[in-house]
């Protein structure tokens, strides 16, 4: 009997080894900063100075979780809000298409990361509901450039928050 429980205890602490640990992956999620509205033709704006400041105020909020990729759009506000935080952390900036992305590649590209998501009104809070898995955030008003949007996934547990900023 005692051969029995060591065998069974033994199995236990050596497949139980072998058990792949869960990594967590945190998302922050950001519409782009301020955009130059002068030129109502322009499709690719830049930042106003404030957008610039927006941005750097984004990059020192950001850089206290240690963010290991950067994803945007590709358009100069959106790259240009990323730029910062990009820069502080020495990673390149990765563009995705938010409506064309693989979910199941940027979840396994990203896994154990933290990560840096830039996008627009119309797509930040609906990819925030894609990693979550539920429809839970509504699009950003066309004024907002002050949402943070945190998502953490660790393993099937998914958690999230919205955070206002000014």
């Amino acid at each position: 009997m005692k051969h029995y429980f060591l065998v069974l205890i033994l199995s236990v602490f050596t497949f139980g080894s072998f058990a792949q640990e869960t990594s967590t992956s945190t998302y922050y999620l950001i519409r782009h900063a301020e955009k130059d509205r002068s030129d109502k033709s322009n499709k690719n704006p830049d930042l106003t100075k404030a957008g610039h400041e927006r941005a750097l105020k984004w990059s020192q909020v950001l850089n206290k979780f240690g963010i290991d990729a950067v994803y945007s759009t590709n358009y100069n506000r959106t790259m240009n809000t990323g730029k910062p935080t990009a820069d502080a952390n020495k990673v390149t900036i990765k563009t995705y298409h938010p409506f064309k992305i693989d979910m199941d590649t940027f979840l396994k590209e990203t896994a154990g990361k933290s990560v840096l998501i830039v996008g627009h009104s119309n797509t930040t809070a609906s990819f925030a509901n894609k990693l979550i898995g539920s429809e839970i955030y509504e699009e950003i008003k066309d004024d907002n450039n002050g949402n943070l949007y945190i998502v953490t996934v660790k393993g099937s547990n998914v958690s999230h928050v919205l955070i206002k900023m000014e």
